[in-house]
């Protein structure tokens, strides 16, 4: 596979020399100062591109090209949005780039309720806590619909966490929950919040799939005509939200996906950590079944307090938590493997090591959550010994 490192930019506290001393190849990265709907400026796409080389690797992957609300919802400027969302396709493939990534999620990317939640040995990881989430949906949002939401006994420990929940807390879950995009400047308030929940009446489960496939109807064919693989995220939790319909969360989903945009182009983000908060979801099974169309992956792991769904969860080591991780390295590599006697020019799949625990000097850095450079360094290390080993041991492919 081939070793990227996500980068948010000049803002970035973790540099690109970093992640090239930790082992990445390359980077993936965004113009997150673009506005979301608008066309990537080409100078921009080229500064990025110097930025990075000048750090001593390349950019390989986008993630992401935001996909705009009003596209989800097929409001406003939904129209205009999708050619300006094809044209920097066409702009990214005349840099270079080759894969983009992105995703179909209401209103929030990821959604956790401690961003720096420390583990027994005093790493910080991130964490959703469903009783936490439900006390901020019902007692601090207060949206009119949420207590219906949920069943009888995690509304009244919710309500219990909530009465005894220090200012501090309170003020915390709202600006965690409601962070927006990472990397970007966006976020929202208790008010834009509910405002944007409101902009959702009407679109069900149903309505948001069509939208979706009407969207990749739309932006397959051109990246398809470019040679740009685009591959959809899953929903992080995969699981509705905030009474929002979520519609990439299990094998179902993406299988519906593919089949509706049958382009070669279209494709799967795996991402192990979003997809494996589901006991439902099997990684290495999911990773055989959609082979073919997987351009990207995002290596994670998490730990489920419970097997239900929805649960709460934390972000564990990579090599701990519920996925088998060397079972799905291993069917990534035999994919890999069927492609190179293909022939095809996209035979290696990037690979990123998503999120982290901060440990050791990480602590201090004061990174973008999720992004440490020592506690993803250990996870790059760990997965690229899993690959080695297994490239040796079942396809003879040496370094």
């Amino acid at each position: 596979m081939r070793h990227t490192w996500r980068w948010f930019g000049p803002i970035d506290k973790v540099s690109v020399r970093d992640a090239a001393q930790a082992g990445a190849e390359g980077i993936v990265s965004a113009l997150h100062h673009i506005a979301t709907g608008e066309v990537w400026p080409e100078d921009e796409i080229a500064k990025r591109h110097d930025e990075i080389r000048a750090g001593g690797l390349v950019w390989d992957v986008v993630e992401s090209i935001p996909v705009s609300e009003d596209i989800k919802t097929q409001t406003g400027d939904w129209k205009r949005h999708i050619a300006n969302w094809q044209e920097t396709l066409r702009r990214l493939s005349a840099s270079g780039i080759r894969t983009v990534c992105y995703n179909f999620m209401p209103i929030l990317d990821w959604t956790r309720t401690d961003l720096r939640w420390e583990t027994g040995h005093g790493a910080k990881a991130m964490r959703f806590d469903l009783v936490d989430f439900a006390a901020f949906d019902i007692h601090i949002l207060k949206r009119p619909e949420a207590t219906a939401d949920y069943p009888d006994w995690l509304t009244e420990e919710a309500a219990h966490r909530f009465h005894g929940m220090p200012e501090a807390k309170i003020m915390a879950l709202g600006k965690n929950i409601g962070a927006g995009l990472p990397g970007s400047a966006d976020g929202y308030t208790l008010e834009q919040l509910l405002e944007k929940l409101r902009s959702y009446q009407g679109i069900n489960r149903e309505r948001l799939q069509q939208n979706l496939v009407d969207f990749l109807s739309e932006v397959a064919p051109v990246a398809q005509q470019v040679g740009i693989n685009i591959c959809a995220h899953g929903d992080d939790p995969p699981w509705p939200l905030l009474g929002l319909p979520r519609i990439l969360s299990t094998e179902g989903d993406y299988a519906h996906m593919l089949d509706a945009v049958d382009v070669r182009a279209n494709g799967v983000t795996l991402c192990t950590g979003s997809l494996g908060a589901r006991p439902d979801n099997d990684l290495p099974f999911l990773a055989k079944r959609f082979a073919e169309r997987i351009h990207f992956v995002h290596l994670r792991n998490v730990t489920r307090d419970t097997d239900t769904v929805p649960c709460s969860f934390f972000e564990d080591e990579h090599l701990e938590g519920g996925t088998d991780m060397v079972a799905v390295i291993a069917a990534l590599l035999a994919e890999e493997a069927r492609r190179r006697k293909e022939g095809r020019d996209d035979h290696q799949i990037p690979m990123r090591p998503d999120h982290g625990q901060e440990i050791l000097d990480d602590l201090t850095r004061g990174a973008q959550p999720g992004y440490p450079a020592i506690g993803r360094l250990k996870g790059l290390a760990e997965l690229r010994g899993i690959e080695r080993t297994l490239s040796h041991a079942q396809y003879g492919l040496g370094g």
